[in-house]
């Protein structure tokens, strides 16, 4: 490792020590005031969700925290409301919930691969607004990230996961043809942005080609929407990595497509 790239490790390390500093001082605010604050990672397949997930709970209380990634629906679950699965998981006061993945599995991946059908796809785009409004007027703390990557991006890290032997548990089928599908996807979560965007609920867009700024900003970007006892003076978060969603976006060219 040469000089500059081990004085951009230290730096690195440094503010993401600080981050995670506030972290734990926001997150003793939340416990004490029974506040509860979900937090939702979307993105492309190898977008940087579960490194943002794992730098964000990294050191918080564990009784206090948590990390949802669930897996494919049962049998029961394609049956039930579509909601329902992810209900049980709510934070409940006092408690820091990070969906690594949600229930816009069904504007993504579902719409894509054909695992819904056209009525169940368009159901869920008019209702997850009301839902999602339901939750905020129910005392929710509401915050949503997509994470932005390239295709060449994208690429480079679904072949390291394929040659990592520790990283393998990551690669599914569904992995295997997200290059396949790139036009779709790109697709989809144009339309998903455009029509999930709300007051309520509004998307925040996270250019994730570079995995550490990517952590770093959405963290910063979390912690400068709160208030909290203590509240330290960090660096806010970068404006040209981190921004509101705005159609606009889709027709300039800022993202990936």
């Amino acid at each position: 490792m040469g000089k500059k790239s081990e004085k951009e490790g230290e730096a690195y390390a440094e503010a993401m020590h600080n981050v995670q500093v506030e972290l734990v001082r926001f997150h003793k605010h939340v416990i004490k005031g029974e506040q509860k604050v979900l937090v939702i990672l979307e993105g492309r397949d190898a977008a940087g969700k579960d490194g943002t997930a794992k730098r964000i709970t990294e050191h918080l209380s564990p009784r206090e925290s948590r990390i949802v990634a669930l897996g494919k629906p049962s049998d029961r679950d394609e049956k039930a409301w579509y909601f329902q699965r992810y209900t049980p998981h709510l934070p409940i006061s006092g408690e820091i919930v990070i969906f690594n993945r949600s229930w816009y599995n069904r504007a993504g991946v579902e719409r894509v691969m054909g695992f819904c059908t056209d009525d169940e796809y368009e159901q869920f785009m008019r209702t997850v607004p009301m839902f999602e409004q339901m939750l905020v007027h129910c005392g929710f703390t509401l915050v949503k990230y997509y994470l932005d990557i390239g295709q060449d991006e994208q690429r480079k890290r679904l072949e390291r996961r394929r040659n990592d032997p520790l990283r393998q548990w990551k690669i599914s089928p569904i992995d295997e043809t997200a290059l396949e599908h790139w036009e779709a996807y790109s697709k989809a979560r144009d339309e998903m942005l455009r029509r999930t965007h709300s007051v309520f609920a509004p998307w925040t867009v996270v250019k994730a080609d570079d995995k550490r700024a990517a952590r770093l900003n959405v963290i910063r970007d979390m912690l400068s929407r709160c208030t909290y006892h203590d509240k330290g003076h960090g660096e806010y978060p970068d404006p040209n990595k981190v921004f509101l969603f705005d159609e606009t976006l889709l027709t300039r060219g800022v993202m990936a497509s």
